[in-house]
């Protein structure tokens, strides 16, 4: 593998992302800082695997997945990536430093005689230390294969799942996209009116669904929804959070399977575990 290329050359930028978010963040944001801090372009942020997901975000879980194994980051999976002590005093490595780092976890894989799921130096999957990886893919692919009344109705329920109240799918034609509306209460006092649009794509949601949307909502809503089993573009990305406009949230179809697996919504849990032998180092004198 050449140091510098895949996902090498996310560690640094990774490591200094979570330095400026405090310490910690959720994946997504930790992933979105990334890409900030390296001022990636629009075709870099947006580009996929063959499978669909991300080629970015499979990258930066790569060399998250490296900075755990090397004791940069704390190895908790509940979605929260925290740097170690390690990791906040750490400076930036130098690409020695990170050719040691990746020989270093790739003979620890050796010592143990596993194997990745993937190649290391292809790094063309995403991290076998994620949540289980095979039920993603597989719902995410089932969520793009139903007709769109169906995913529509399954929407609704995953919003009923989420708190909504009172969540009713519209699905009228000519309505500006807008695919349902429900209420969501924050609490006693303050309760929101939420339009949602559903979009079953493979590909990319552009800016100009965001636009049409928004302005399909304005005056009759005080927030708006897309869903989508695809990916958003940094274009609508940007457009969904621009200055002077109604705020859009965005949920892609890596969110979208986040929510599934949250609410345990047609998943079904299973609990394994690993023997952690370091832990059992004291006792052995």
């Amino acid at each position: 593998m050449t140091i510098g290329s895949q996902f090498a050359r996310y560690i640094n930028p990774l490591l200094a992302a979570l330095k400026k978010l405090g310490g910690s963040a959720r994946a997504a944001e930790a992933k979105a800082a990334v890409a900030e801090h390296m001022s990636l372009p629009d075709d870099v942020i947006e580009a996929q695997l063959p499978s669909g997901q991300s080629r970015l975000d499979n990258q930066v879980s790569w060399a998250r997945y490296y900075l755990v194994r090397a004791g940069y980051i704390d190895a908790s999976r509940r979605g929260v990536w925290a740097l170690t002590e390690k990791g906040r005093l750490a400076d930036p490595l130098s690409e020695k430093e990170i050719g040691v780092l990746v020989r270093g976890v790739i003979a620890e894989w050796g010592r143990k005689d596993e194997e990745p799921e993937t190649s290391p130096a292809a790094a063309e999957a995403p991290p076998p230390d994620e949540a289980p990886l095979g039920h993603r893919d597989q719902l995410l692919a089932l969520l793009q294969e139903l007709p769109p009344a169906g995913f529509e109705r399954l929407c609704q329920r995953l919003l009923r799942e989420a708190g909504f109240e009172q969540v009713a799918v519209t699905g009228r034609s000519g309505d500006g996209g807008i695919d349902g509306v429900g209420m969501l209460q924050l609490n006693p006092l303050v309760t929101f009116k939420v339009l949602f649009q559903c979009k079953r794509y493979v590909g990319s949601v552009g800016p100009n669904t965001v636009r049409d949307f928004r302005g399909a909502m304005t005056g009759r809503a005080d927030k708006g929804l897309i869903l989508t089993t695809g990916t958003f573009s940094a274009d609508a990305r940007r457009e969904a959070v621009r200055d002077g406009a109604p705020p859009i949230e965005l949920v892609d179809g890596q969110a979208l399977v986040d929510l599934f697996e949250l609410h345990e919504l047609g998943l079904q849990p299973r609990k394994a575990f690993d023997v952690d032998v370091r832990f059992f180092d004291e006792f052995r004198a």
